[in-house]
């Protein structure tokens, strides 16, 4: 039996917002895999290029379309007959095809939903799990359940509240496997929902994109009250730290970051976040700063990189050569992975790659806008970043990641190491 790539199929699906995405199915000799690409909101002006439509005539602008054209008719005919275990040709390749900086001509969506299905093809055709695939191709020999990292209050672009962060996340380091750990995290989930609607009404636990609440809040500090809150009567005081991400792109403005409708210095900022690190269990700081701040990153990442981790996102979208920029400054300590940042699995590794090579953390991370695809899952075991963000324990495109890790667990069996308080270190 062969590896060869038998046919690739690309259609127009929908996302969990209900806006148009990519799906591929490729055939090979025993069988066929399929995989979908997310989409972002606050999406960093650096990342690459998602193609859409632009025609107001169908959803609003969004349709993909012409991103689904160029799949069936430009890259399926360059990649007919090749071997689908060979990632990192198959993703030159298309590239090459492209030929752009960012994937505009071809699109990011469309390069990663066939970057996606040839790693399962690949996995499908050597007859071993999606992660042992992945672990392969990035020579990782061992293998590390991640921290989730629940996104349950939401404030920012995710929500119609006035709180300026925008996500806050709870990590079950002190669970003893992912399984518990999941079992800690919904626990609180539904501790935090009876506090909310006791406080502020049945309105405010209606979720949003990722699962979260979004509770009437305009202070920093008050959903991490609420969260400490709710930790505390699920029984988890001192298993479950806190993360933030802030977004900060979002409010800065005209060279001053406007939080609680004050206006800040980015030293001002790197103190107010201080203060929050000195007062609660905070574990990691994501985008806590404007995608070109390195300067107010650094700043942050010396005073107190130590200990919490500062996470770049919008700053470093997953791109080798900003990830070596925030390394030569020091800026960060810690690499936001999200594929379609990118729009490859092979350049998704290579990052992951530099930026544990440097001794930082990585966080494999969904978009607000997901789908029933788990790949993600299967590729933070691969990688043994340690770390996994999916939202809330909440939404079935979001606990299709969670549960799939389950799965992993199960099978590793005695093999499984949960990563736990060495999250940001796993290696």
């Amino acid at each position: 039996m062969s590896n060869e790539i038998k046919s690739i199929k690309a259609r127009e699906v929908l996302d969990s917002r209900g806006n148009p995405t990519v799906e591929v199915d490729i055939y090979v000799d025993n069988g066929f895999v399929r995989a979908m690409v997310p989409s972002g909101a606050s999406t960093g002006i650096h990342e690459a290029l998602e193609l859409r439509d632009n025609d107001e005539k169908r959803y609003l602008g969004k349709g993909v379309l012409k991103a689904v054209e160029n799949i069936n008719t430009i890259i399926a005919p360059r990649l007919l007959g090749m071997d689908c275990t060979q990632q990192n040709e198959i993703d030159k390749q298309m590239l090459e095809l492209d030929g752009t900086d960012n994937k505009e001509k071809l699109g990011a969506n469309a390069i990663l939903a066939v970057s996606m299905a040839t790693c399962k093809a690949g996995a499908l055709s050597k007859g071993i799990p999606l992660y042992k695939h992945i672990a392969e191709l990035a020579t990782v020999s061992d293998f590390v359940m991640p921290v989730p990292s629940m996104n349950v209050i939401n404030g920012g672009t995710h929500a119609g509240n006035q709180l300026d962060i925008q996500e806050y996340m709870i990590l079950p380091v002190g669970a003893p496997s992912f399984r518990e750990a999941m079992q800690f995290g919904c626990e609180v989930y539904h501790h935090l929902k009876r506090i909310i609607k006791t406080k502020y009404g049945i309105d405010a636990v209606n979720v949003g994109d990722e699962g979260g609440f979004a509770p009437p809040l305009n202070k920093i500090e008050e959903p991490i009250i609420l969260l400490q809150e709710a930790i505390q009567q699920a029984g988890h005081a001192g298993k479950i730290k806190i993360g933030l991400d802030s977004a900060a792109s979002e409010f800065f403005k005209m060279n001053h970051y406007i939080l609680e409708g004050k206006k800040l210095t980015g030293k001002e900022l790197v103190d107010k976040y201080i203060d929050i690190a000195n007062k609660y269990p905070i574990v990691s700081f994501e985008d806590p700063f404007d995608q070109e701040d390195f300067e107010t990153y650094g700043e942050l990442t010396d005073r107190i990189g130590n200990h919490v981790q500062i996470v770049g996102d919008d700053l470093l979208v997953t791109n080798v050569k900003r990830i070596q920029k925030a390394i030569e400054l020091k800026a960060c300590n810690a690499l936001l992975l999200k594929v379609n940042q990118i729009g490859s699995v092979t350049e998704s590794i290579e990052a992951c790659k530099l930026a544990q090579k440097k001794g930082w953390g990585v966080m494999v991370s969904h978009r607000s806008g997901e789908t029933e695809d788990s790949f993600i899952a299967d590729l933070a075991v691969g990688l043994k970043t340690g770390q996994i963000k999916s939202g809330a324990p909440c939404r079935s495109e979001r606990l299709a990641k969670y549960n799939q890790l389950i799965r992993i667990e199960e099978e590793l069996g005695d093999k499984a190491r949960y990563a736990g308080e060495n999250f940001r270190n796993p290696i």
